[in-house]
């Protein structure tokens, strides 16, 4: 199990992989919303604000449950395998070991920046 301060760094690390995905496809496929990342080992949630820039304003949530427009839910080793290019998101998916709530419009504008 990892600590919440590597969870942090991996969360900054997968949202800085997010940035360097190419702005025009950002821009066509992200739309704005809140999203949110629930460490199920650590109980804690990690909350940000989704745009065409990226995601921003990233902070451990005070609340268990927030109100999000999109939660990722995963254990906090399967975070630090993702951000570390151990695992890749669809397969992690497909597993189970990724749980994705959101729309499904969210979902489907979402799938190509995460290549579902």
């Amino acid at each position: 199990m990892a600590s919440v301060k590597q969870c942090r760094a991996a969360v900054d690390r997968l949202v800085a992989a997010l940035g360097d995905v190419d702005p025009q496809l950002r821009a066509r496929h992200v739309p704005k919303r809140t999203v949110a990342c629930r460490v199920t080992d650590l109980g804690v949630t990690f909350v940000g604000r989704l745009d065409e820039d990226g995601v921003h304003d990233v902070e451990q949530s005070p609340e268990d449950d927030p109100e999000v427009d999109v939660r990722l839910t995963l254990d906090s080793d399967q975070l630090l395998a993702l951000a570390e290019g151990r695992d890749e998101f669809l397969p992690a998916w497909i597993r189970g070991r990724v749980q994705v709530s959101a729309s499904m419009r969210d979902l489907l504008r979402l799938r190509t920046l995460f290549g579902l």
